[in-house]
This record gives structure tokens, C-alpha cells and sequence, in this order.
């Protein structure tokens, strides 16, 4: 199933080029949509029967005329994955003369979750004298509480996936503050739910700036994988409902600039843009 926030924080499934609107079929509150998205995936198995008999009845809209909304409007935290796939690793140390370890010694790193911006907004770059780049990733949502949860047991936690850009300052400082600033986290377009994702690790993706294909990857590549990942950050700290996890980005990292426009595309799930524009 997939699930989308739309239009002034309205709750509604996706199917085909259409979004139907679950207001009266699920407890939801506007005015709270990441409470009630941590209720929603807490009662999703029970609920679920119900939300799919309701899809023939309840309103609905073309894709194209609504506005979609973050899938994950504020988490508690963004837990990211840091230089998680080799040719990404060799790409940094060439560009950037930046001999980094991997995520195996680095671990990982948080954004802040005021950096969420949805599909179709605005990335805002605040410095025209620096480079900045897009990062495409796999992301996804937790469903329920986790803490040392070990990499066999990981798809119980995990609610869904959806993509994400991890967008990136170049520089010396620690990497929270290069991908913490308002705009740097564009997620979307929905929460595509686990069970119809199926086997995260083996996903192809894409991301073009303008009509330039930059990076173009698969998940099988990645050196933790999404449940690897989901182990090592529940061994660290307690992940609570609706926390984000992003798993990295591959090679193909470069340079965005006012005025262009950055579309990543992931199998299984879906695709959306943002603009870019200086502050």
C-alpha cells in the first residue's frame, strides 16, 4: 500500500495516478500528522481490511491535482547512513582527496528533521560560493519501538520505504551541520509499506539533475544493508516510531546549482522532484 500526506496534512492511499482521501475512515489529526501516523502504523494490520473496502466509496483525486506532502512529516530523528557503498567511497576519496573509512568504522551520523522538505518544494542553498550536492538514497520509516535488534529480526520494525536526497554542503565541518540545513532532507512521494516493497537490498534507482542522469545504482551494492543498518543503529540508541533511517548514497555525487530541477526515481516505490533555488 501507498501511503501518502496530501494537501494541508490529509491522510490517502495511492493507486494508480489516483490518491483517495482516508479522512473518514481513520483516526487523523491535521493538525498533528506525525502522531497520527505513528497511530496509523500501529493499528495498520487491523486497519487495513477496512482502508481497502473504503477505497471504493471515499473521495478521491488525480495525482496531478493535489500536493503532496512529506510521508514523514517530523521525526524524532534522521539516522544516516555514511559512505555505505564502495564506488561512493572511491568517488570521495578521488574528488575530494578524502580518505574516509567506510560506514563499517564510521558508523553514523543524524540530520536534523527540520531539514524535511516534500515532493515538489523548494531545496534552499545558502551559500553561492561553496559547492553543494545531491545524494540520492533508500530511506525508510520505523514502525514500532527497537533497540539491539539484530539484522534477521530488522523487517519486523521496519513500516516502509520511500526515497530520499540527502543534500550536502562540501567542507570541513562535521557532516550534521553540512546536511542539517532547512530544505537539505526532500522525501517522497509516499510510504510504500514493507510487505509490497518485498526485498529492500535489491533495488534500482536513479537520480537526474535537469535531464542528466547522475547517479544510477542498485541496493544490492550497498555495503550494510538496510537490515545491517537497522542493527547497528538499534544497538546504539533506542529507534522509536516514525523515526527515519536513510541508507546512503552511491556514486555519481555532484553539484546542484539555482535553477535546476532534481528528480530521483526508485523501483517499487516511486518517483518525485524539487527545485533549487539560492537563499
Amino acid at each position: 500500500m501507498k501511503i501518502a500526506i496530501f494537501n494541508h496534512f490529509l491522510p490517502g492511499v495511492v493507486e494508480g495516478n489516483r490518491i483517495y482521501d482516508l479522512s473518514s475512515v481513520i483516526s487523523w489529526d491535521q493538525a498533528n500528522p506525525q502522531a497520527s501516523l505513528i497511530r496509523l502504523m500501529d493499528r495498520f494490520e487491523d486497519l487495513k481490511p477496512q482502508i481497502e473496502d473504503a477505497l471504493s466509496h471515499v473521495p478521491s483525486h488525480a495525482l496531478e491535482d493535489v500536493r503532496l506532502q512529506p510521508p514523514v512529516p517530523q521525526p524524532t530523528k534522521i539516522v544516516a547512513a555514511p559512505v555505505n557503498y564502495y564506488l561512493h567511497q572511491d568517488e570521495m576519496n578521488e574528488q575530494f582527496s578524502n580518505a574516509e573509512y567506510t560506514i563499517e568504522k564510521l558508523g553514523f551520523f543524524l540530520k536534523a528533521p527540520s531539514s524535511i522538505i516534500g515532493p515538489g518544494d523548494t531545496v534552499k542553498l545558502p551559500f553561492r560560493e561553496r559547492r553543494t550536492d545531491h545524494e540520492a538514497e533508500l530511506a525508510f520509516v520505523v514502525g514500532k519501538q527497537a533497540k539491539d535488534v539484530p539484522a534477521c529480526e530488522a523487517h519486523r520494525y521496519i513500516f516502509g520505504y520511500f526515497a530520499l536526497m540527502d543534500i550536502t554542503v562540501r567542507g570541513k565541518e562535521d557532516r550534521p551541520w553540512r546536511k542539517s540545513f532547512d530544505t537539505f532532507t526532500p522525501i517522497g512521494p509516499w510510504i510504500v509499506t514493507a510487505d509490497e516493497v518485498n526485498n529492500p537490498n535489491e533495488l534500482g534507482f536513479q537520480l537526474w539533475v535537469n535531464q542528466d542522469v547522475r547517479q544510477s545504482a542498485n541496493t544490492k551494492d550497498l555495503i550494510y544493508n538496510c537490515y545491517k543498518f537497522f542493527e547497528v543503529a538499534s544497538a546504539a540508541m533506542t529507534l522509536e516510531p516514525g523515526d527515519i533511517l536513510t541508507t546512503g548514497t552511491p556514486e555519481g555525487v555532484g553539484p546542484i546549482e539555482g535553477g535546476d530541477t532534481i528528480r530521483i526515481q526508485i523501483d517499487r516505490i516511486g518517483e518525485f522532484s524539487v527545485s533549487v533555488e539560492y537563499k
